[in-house]
């Protein structure tokens, strides 16, 4: 490791100011009692003890203090502290104690990171884990009960063939949004910009999610009637992937005989707004920070009942910002929900 020495001379200087300063007047003060009293002779020795106090006190700095500061640096540099590396050895305290204490506020800052990224890890591995689990333990269950004879029943083999499939296909489905989420979060991901109809693709997903809808007697609607076309300049099927989410997601969590509504605003800046709202069951204010966290659920029992992989809303959000636009989100518990994100209008 190649440290170099930053000399200080403000030590030195200034003792050797002191030593002259009582030197000479001592000196002085002599020769005034015996009646000898020189200026000439008071300078040259003044002249003559600060050099010769400044060489010693210098070297005595460098040869013994140097050595201590720089087994400090030795020290220190084991950590691989780059910022503190490259910093030239100096021997002035004051200065010495600022980078040690910048040194030392870096790497609590940098453990306090490792931690909070840690623990991420360790919460993401548990959460995999479990959403892959649980679908598992699901196919080889209804696998088992087959070969230890119900395959001979054509009735059970059907029933239960059909939800091991369906363990199955939830298995492909949390790998994929797995995969597209790694994407996203790598920056591996190239968006196609075209431009295109957001009204008629809304309509699009409506269509594609009636059924689901029908099924909680769920009205899926705009807020009012768009004769003409609302052109975007996006990746149009990334947007459909994220109009697709939210409508799924507000379905999920609506309550029977509820609505689904989407509005599309002008904003300022060539900008637009679309939100979706629903008068389901709401989210407490205190889980809202956390919406967007891969896997998390604010209804722990009831949201795997309902399928999904958990990785819904980090996904739109990932897909938004990749878009270099804003997502917004509202709710009252009890009341429901309104989801929303802005998106380049094309003229």
């Amino acid at each position: 490791m190649a440290i170099k020495f930053k000399k200080t001379y403000r030590f030195a200087l200034v003792s050797s100011v002191y030593i002259t300063i009582f030197s000479t007047g001592f000196l002085g003060l002599l020769l005034w009692f015996f009646n000898k009293f020189s200026a000439s002779i008071c300078l040259v020795f003044a002249v003559s003890i600060a050099t010769f106090s400044f060489f010693v006190i210098q070297y005595r700095v460098e040869r013994f203090i140097y050595r201590r500061v720089k087994k400090i640096y030795d020290d220190v540099s084991l950590l691989e502290s780059t910022s503190f590396r490259n910093q030239p050895i100096t021997t002035d305290m004051a200065t010495l104690t600022k980078q040690v204490k910048k040194f030392a506020t870096d790497k609590k800052l940098e453990i306090e990171t490792l931690k909070v990224r840690e623990e991420y890890r360790r919460e993401f591995m548990g959460n995999v884990s479990h959403e892959l689990k649980t679908p598992l333990f699901t196919v080889q269950g209804y696998l088992s009960t087959l070969l230890d004879g119900a395959l001979d029943d054509k009735k059970v083999r059907k029933k239960y063939l059909e939800r091991a499939e369906k363990g199955v296909e939830r298995l492909i489905y949390i790998v994929e949004d797995l995969d597209m989420i790694a994407k996203l979060e790598m920056g591996d991901v190239n968006l196609e910009l075209s431009r295109f109809d957001i009204v008629e693709l809304v309509q699009n997903v409506f269509d594609m999610l009636e059924m689901s809808a029908d099924k909680k007697n769920i009205i899926l609607m705009f807020d009012v009637k768009y004769n003409k076309a609302i052109k975007v300049f996006a990746d149009k099927e990334k947007i459909q992937q994220v109009v697709t989410n939210l409508v799924m997601n507000s379905i999920k969590y609506g309550k029977d005989n509820g609505t689904t509504e989407v509005t599309i605003e002008d904003l300022v800046n060539n900008k637009l707004i679309v939100r979706f709202r629903d008068n389901g069951e709401g989210i407490e204010k205190q889980h809202i920070p956390r919406l967007f966290e891969r896997f998390f659920r604010v209804d722990k029992s009831g949201a795997r009942s309902e399928g999904g992989s958990g990785l819904g809303l980090s996904i739109v959000k990932h897909i938004i910002e990749a878009h270099g636009e804003k997502m917004y989100v509202e709710s009252e518990f009890g009341k429901g929900s309104e989801f929303s994100f802005t998106l380049e209008k094309h003229q």
